[in-house]
């Protein structure tokens, strides 16, 4: 038996974030659907060898052939959204909720002249508030446990509350103050239909009046010294606000809206929708896309949207939107005229574009933007793992650049430098596409001119490195000894010109370099008075635009390494100075920098410096 299934995603490729997953099977149907507190480490047990599994779930893993999963910003939300997909997907493989009476609610019959407060299945009872639905039973039960004291209202049936009002003697409740007792008159109807209401308001989200108010008592309670009120006021104001933690919904029930957002970068574009509905995400929607030359978020945004109603899809009366785009009024008139056609409503409301700027809804489109910024990342490792993809982008290097075979083996080079100070430099390598970052080197260049000079230096040490190497044939070849298939250099003509100048005075000419200019749409070759432009949706720029990023990386990691080197080194030569006061300077004031502005009385106030160490680091810097 195989250790685990094929399409099992990289550890690192998954998010720790809460959320909720969905088992596929190749015809895309849902098989299972579970939420979790950190999705990595709930899927990874997924994917343990086979013969560990159980039953049940190696049985459903087989089954699948994909994996996919939504962040969302609380636990509480991906409860919410589990069962929310379990009843619109019906999965094989989750616990069978046939209808939706096999979904506790919390209701509130005020139908009736005494209402009461319950937990049911069902929501055919005439003119009751319902709150739910809820996975568990016990959930409600712990909250009617906690709000009951608060809001006494009756729970007891029909034919125990008519034996109470007969005796004229409540139960067992009423006597601990879990039920304001209107059966013996302790509250007539209408005060006990008051507390029902208030119950109803607060189950709606709206606590704040309450919890104010309460506030209020147990301040004037206090200030009489009437210390047993204001504890009880105290005990159920603790009450109130554990509930609505508990019982917070991802937006109001009246909320119906869309919400997109949109992680891109220079080439690539991935966008989420949320389909809120009630209150609650009823669906989830991406695209990726590969953007084209100079696209704004405006510009995404209108593609975005008319690509996701073009279909069946009814638009709600609010669209939430990263950014609104400039034919906003165009696009809200054509989406009014979408929504009303598919309601068959020539009177429904118009359908309105807006940004989030705070509250709630705020807060659920940072979550999407978070779950498009996941998408993108996934979208860009899976397309450079792929093999095809990779031996295109190589392909289509090869014909742009004329070169006579495809370059297997890249190395690209970056110059950082601290205003001109400081200055290093990277070599990237990726072989057949990938990054082979055994053979990454780092520079140190001890003086420049300018990055065109850098780079200059820098072609020229790793070509006579080449050189020695074939000029010495008893020399011991490593990996720094392979020749590219095309060197790259991070800049525009004045760059690549100093390059391929290194590489001639190295009598290396044969081997290609170009640059890569900073906004990524231009390939510039030796002596060229034009650059060589790619198209934007070309694996061959993607794989340029790994390249680039990958040696900046490199390259600024060295140099802040060189720098935090270098302040140690200087404070070390200090007398007097060990490790723990080198790391205790540095801590009080962040940089040799700042250290210079500082008196001898100041840097004396730093843990474990004496006047006399302090004097002696004022004058090693001043020597310097």
């Amino acid at each position: 038996m195989a250790e685990t299934v094929p399409y099992r995603p990289k550890t690192g490729d998954i998010p720790t974030n809460p959320g909720v997953y969905r088992f596929r099977d190749e015809s895309g149907r849902i098989l299972y659907v579970g939420k979790a507190k950190n999705l990595r480490a709930r899927l990874t047990s997924y994917f343990a060898p086979l013969n560990t599994l159980h039953e049940r779930t190696r049985r459903m893993v087989t089954s699948a052939a994909s994996v996919e999963w939504t962040i969302v910003g609380t636990e509480f939300e991906a409860l919410q959204l589990e069962f929310t997909w379990i009843k619109e997907f019906d999965p094989p493989f989750n616990i069978q909720f046939r209808d939706d009476k096999s979904y506790p609610y919390l209701a509130i019959t005020l139908g009736e002249k005494i209402p009461r407060v319950m937990v049911t299945r069902t929501r055919k009872i005439e003119n009751a508030r319902y709150f739910g639905p809820y996975t568990k039973t016990w959930a409600i039960r712990e909250t009617l446990d906690l709000i009951l004291p608060v809001f006494p209202v009756r729970t007891c049936s029909e034919g125990v509350y008519k034996k109470a009002e007969r005796a004229k003697r409540p139960c067992l409740l009423g006597d601990i103050g879990r039920c304001a007792a209107p059966c013996a008159g302790r509250v007539t109807p209408e005060e006990h239909r008051s507390i029902a209401l208030d119950l109803a308001t607060f189950m709606t989200g709206k606590n704040d009046g309450h919890i104010k108010s309460l506030k209020e008592k147990m301040a004037q309670a206090s200030a009489v010294q009437d210390y047993e009120s204001a504890a009880k006021y105290r005990d159920n104001i603790q009450a109130l606000e554990t509930v609505a933690s508990k019982s917070a919904v991802v937006l109001r029930d009246e909320v119906d809206t869309d919400i997109f957002g949109i992680a891109s970068d220079e080439l690539s574009a991935a966008v989420q929708m949320f389909i809120v509905r009630e209150g609650r995400i009823r669906g989830v929607h991406s695209w990726n896309v590969d953007t084209e030359l100079d696209v704004t978020v405006s510009e995404l945004v209108d593609n975005m949207l008319r690509t996701a109603y073009d279909s069946e899809e009814i638009p709600p009366k609010e669209i939430i939107v990263p950014e609104v785009p400039d034919d906003s009024l165009a696009l809200s008139t054509w989406l009014t005229e979408i929504r009303r056609e598919r309601l068959a409503d020539d009177r429904a409301a118009s359908v309105k574009l807006k940004v989030a700027q705070r509250g709630d809804l705020a807060a659920l489109a940072s979550t999407v933007k978070h779950n498009a910024q996941q998408a993108l990342v996934l979208y860009k490792t899976k397309r450079r793992s792929d093999y095809v993809t990779r031996t295109k982008a190589l392909s289509d290097i090869q014909e742009a650049l004329g070169l006579p075979e495809s370059p297997l083996r890249i190395e690209c080079f970056d110059v950082s430098h601290l205003g001109g100070t400081k200055i290093v430099a990277s070599m990237v390598v990726f072989e057949d596409g990938l990054a082979k970052k055994s053979d990454y080197r780092k520079f140190s260049i001890a003086q420049a001119r300018d990055d065109t000079d850098a780079m200059n230096q820098v072609l020229a040490r790793r070509a006579a490195y080449l050189t020695g190497l074939e000029e010495d044939s008893e020399k011991k070849a490593s990996s720094f000894s392979y020749p590219p298939g095309l060197f790259v250099v991070d800049g525009a003509l004045p760059q690549v010109n100093a390059a391929a100048q290194a590489l001639k005075d190295a009598g290396l000419s044969h081997i290609p370099v170009v640059g890569l200019a900073k906004r990524l749409e231009e390939l510039w070759l030796p002596g060229e008075k034009f650059p060589v432009i790619l198209p934007r949706n070309s694996e061959a720029l993607f794989l340029f635009q790994q390249l680039r990023d990958e040696a900046h990386r490199f390259a600024i990691t060295f140099q802040r390494a060189s720098r935090k080197r270098d302040i140690n080194t200087v404070l070390s030569e200090v007398p007097g100075m060990g490790p723990a006061k080198v790391k205790a300077v540095l801590a009080q004031f962040g940089s040799v920098a700042q250290l210079r502005k500082a008196t001898v009385e100041e840097i004396a106030q730093t843990p474990q410096i004496s006047p006399a160490i302090a004097q002696a680091i004022k004058d090693t810097l001043s020597q310097r």
